[in-house]
């Protein structure tokens, strides 16, 4: 893979775009090579600037929409949700983010964390989120769900890179959290998200499961996007667990009318 953006394989109204970023095609070097998106991690400002000025670019002519741009916002692990009407410059403070208006480019920044997709079958509505285990498991998908106009059974959704169960291992804590917030409908599929580690009081946790779990919880169905590990994949896609100083790969989601 050597592409600056990657499609993802998903079913979208023709007037909806969504996008990856790799590392390729970018300004960035030395840990961040090179085509680092995030401005938080320590690589050169002008630098990534540059970077976010290619995504754009790129994004303009594949779209055929000049007027397209991008909105960032600042992840905290949590589950707020911000309405975008207009692009504002200072990234709001959450992890997902929502919009019924054209050529406003979502965006989520990530290195291991979930990246999730959102759009109504009609393309009238479309979010973001960003979803780490916390957020997963304190309910950021099931947030934006509520954001949307439509019923959840017409709402499609796509799973992007995200570090898979061969290489997530976490602690009985995380596991235990996400257990405490299980019902007893869905418990048997939440336990099976998590299987034991290769070390005592660890498990290998599946990001990809337990976010299929809530968001079928919350009556969304149409659910596309098959595990692509970031740790496997670290020479295409940023990966904090395989490499703490690195930079951030974006997904995103844009509808141009």
């Amino acid at each position: 893979m050597a592409e600056l953006l990657v499609r993802p394989a998903w079913s979208l109204p023709p007037d909806v775009h969504a996008f990856v970023s790799t590392r390729h095609g970018g300004n960035s070097s030395g840990d961040y090579h090179s085509l680092n998106l995030g401005q938080h991690v320590g690589d050169d400002a002008a630098v990534v600037a540059s970077n976010r000025a290619a995504l754009l670019q790129v994004l303009q002519q594949q779209s055929g929409a000049a007027a397209l741009e991008l909105q960032w916002m600042q992840q905290v692990h949590g589950t707020s949700v911000t309405g975008i009407d207009k692009v504002v410059d200072a990234p709001p403070v959450a992890d997902a983010l929502y919009t019924t208006r054209n050529h406003i480019a979502l965006n989520v920044l990530t290195a291991d964390c979930l990246p999730v997709l959102f759009c109504s079958s009609n393309g009238k509505e479309i979010a973001v989120a960003h979803a780490g285990w916390r957020g997963l498991c304190n309910g950021v998908l099931e947030a934006v769900v509520l954001q949307f106009r439509c019923a959840p059974a017409d709402i499609r959704c796509w799973l992007g890179p995200a570090i898979g169960p061969c290489h997530f291992e976490v602690g009985s804590d995380v596991r235990d959290a996400f257990l405490m917030l299980s019902r007893e409908t869905w418990m048997a599929a939440t336990k099976a998200a998590f299987t034991p580690g290769p070390r005592p009081g660890k498990w290998m946790a599946d990001l990809y499961a337990l976010a299929r779990i809530r968001l079928q919880k919350s009556g969304v169905t149409d659910i596309a996007g098959t595990p692509q590990c970031t740790v496997c994949l670290a020479d295409d896609y940023y990966s904090y667990r395989q490499q703490q100083v690195t930079g951030r790969f974006v997904t995103g989601i844009v509808k141009v009318s």
